[in-house]
């Protein structure tokens, strides 16, 4: 890729799991990663080209902090378009004990807290950078989980009513933006090896998935890649199911 042709990606939840992952393919692609956490840069944990200059520390469940932190994007970009949005950053609370929080058990903050951050920022986000990705062509990606569409026996009430909410404003997004040149996808990992698994998550549901294992965050960011690629460019308003085939 010529320096002129260089791509800009804002990611969302980049230090750690399937964001990390995504970052150093994207990087290594030769994008340029804008990078959106609630954690300060570690550059011995993001090894990506400026990206102690590029990353915005920013409590994405605070709606609050958005204008700012879309100031801040904005300011990195520096005029230039912005070729794709990755909405990554999720919370999936548990009660005390390690449980899930189900919809009799979950407190008012928590639900807010959840809701603000799997789906009200990825809307503030979107409508703050629309200009700079339509300059792009850009494309968005939503991140949505298989306890979207089914009772998990692990993600919370929460947290799965946001990511269904989250599946329904991909749709919405991909009709809103597609007159503006800009594809708005969504992809729902099933249980993929990261800090947010469960312990006991392999033992319980491995063997109702017909690959018999847990995904890799890499396998993920391969997909989020193919859909902010050209090799995508008649893609939008689809939900990627990335599970192992345990949707079956």
């Amino acid at each position: 890729m010529q320096h002129g042709e260089r791509k800009t990606v804002v990611l969302t939840g980049a230090s750690r799991g399937i964001g990390h992952a995504t970052g150093k393919l994207f990087s290594e692609a030769g994008w340029r990663i804008i990078s959106c956490a609630r954690q300060a840069f570690d550059s011995g944990q993001c090894p990506w080209t400026s990206g102690a200059d590029d990353h915005v520390q920013v409590d994405l469940s605070n709606h609050r902090m958005l204008p700012r932190a879309i100031v801040e994007i904005k300011e990195r970009l520096s005029g230039e378009p912005l070729h794709a949005l990755i909405n990554n950053a999720g919370a999936s609370p548990k009660a005390p004990n390690g449980t899930r929080l189900t919809s009799l058990t979950t407190s008012v903050e928590t639900w807010m807290s959840v809701f603000h951050l799997n789906l009200v920022a990825p809307i503030l986000l979107a409508q703050g950078l629309f200009r700079d990705l339509k300059a792009g062509s850009g494309s968005i990606v939503n991140v949505t989980s298989i306890a979207g569409s089914r009772v998990h026996p692990f993600a919370g009430s929460a947290y799965a009513t946001s990511k269904a909410a989250l599946a329904c404003l991909t749709r919405e997004m991909a009709h809103d933006y597609a007159p503006h040149s800009i594809r708005v996808n969504a992809i729902a990992p099933g249980e993929i090896k990261t800090d947010i698994l469960s312990p006991d998550t392999e033992e319980r549901l491995v063997p109702n998935i017909p690959l018999r294992r847990v995904g890799t965050p890499e396998e993920v960011a391969k997909v989020i890649f193919f859909l902010c690629s050209d090799a995508a460019s008649y893609v939008t308003g689809t939900e990627v199911p990335i599970n192992g085939g345990q949707h079956l």
